[in-house]
């Protein structure tokens, strides 16, 4: 959701948090436009095995998503289910669940809209195995202005700050505050948005405290249903370097 527009269904919680600049391995994504919907998804990567993913959601008052990734076989599967009223969204996803295991992953979300600007919610992540179960409870909370974005995540293993400005149509700008209790860690990060649409391209930048650099440039290719985007990511520190690509196609 952008800064100044009207508050209508909420997304998930994930995307509370609108500063996003991450490096991709080469992916090849198909979207066919249909119902249910579904999507192709090629991961090409070298430090970890390629994978196939397959996602078919059906587009209505409620969605439910089967998702399958294949590794040369079968390895995980989940179901995705989701409810956006006019001011709330509540989303279940249950992953790998295995009865004769006892076994399973379950991640819910609930977000409600208090006031036109104001945003509060949670999610709650429960897993159980064999000889282990927990729970994890995190609360998170939005606020948006007319050109600015500020987002809270308070949980069990720290909290995750971040405020997002547009400063015109061009350029929007963003900063992360993440602290974690468990590994006694504080990162803060950069980022910023450039818009060039008479070129169809974005180009999305990255500077974070652990000494790396990223960026991630999108280009369109009309007339053509097509989005080509190339990314890269420097960690100075460590000395690692990892660049990749991605076609979209839908």
């Amino acid at each position: 959701m952008s800064p100044g527009s009207p508050v209508g269904p909420l997304g998930p919680l994930p995307l509370l948090s609108p500063c996003s600049c991450q490096p991709f391995p080469g992916k090849l994504l198909v979207t066919a436009a249909s119902s249910p919907q579904v999507t192709h998804t090629v991961h090409m990567s070298t430090p970890s095995p390629s994978s196939y993913h397959f996602n078919a959601t059906f587009v209505g008052d409620r969605q439910l998503g089967p998702t399958e990734t294949h590794q040369a076989k079968f390895v995980t599967w989940q179901f995705d289910s989701e409810y956006r009223g006019d001011d709330c969204t509540a989303t279940i996803t249950l992953g790998n669940p295995d009865l004769l295991g006892e076994s399973v992953i379950l991640v819910a979300h609930f977000l409600q809209s208090i006031t036109s600007r104001l945003v509060l919610g949670g999610e709650m992540v429960y897993h159980r195995r064999p000889g282990e179960e927990g729970a994890i409870l995190t609360l998170a909370g939005k606020y948006t202005a007319l050109k600015w974005v500020a987002t809270l995540n308070v949980g069990y293993g720290g909290a995750h700050a971040s405020y997002y400005h547009r400063a015109n149509e061009q350029v929007q700008v963003g900063v992360e505050l993440e602290a974690n209790t468990r590994l006694q860690d504080t990162t803060f990060a950069f980022g910023y948005q450039l818009n060039l649409p008479q070129a169809n391209m974005v180009f999305r930048g990255l500077l974070d405290s652990n000494w790396s650099v990223g960026g991630v440039l999108e280009k369109k290719l009309p007339p053509l249903p097509v989005t080509l985007a190339l990314g890269a990511f420097l960690n100075h520190w460590k000395n690692r370097f990892h660049c990749g690509f991605s076609v979209i196609v839908g």
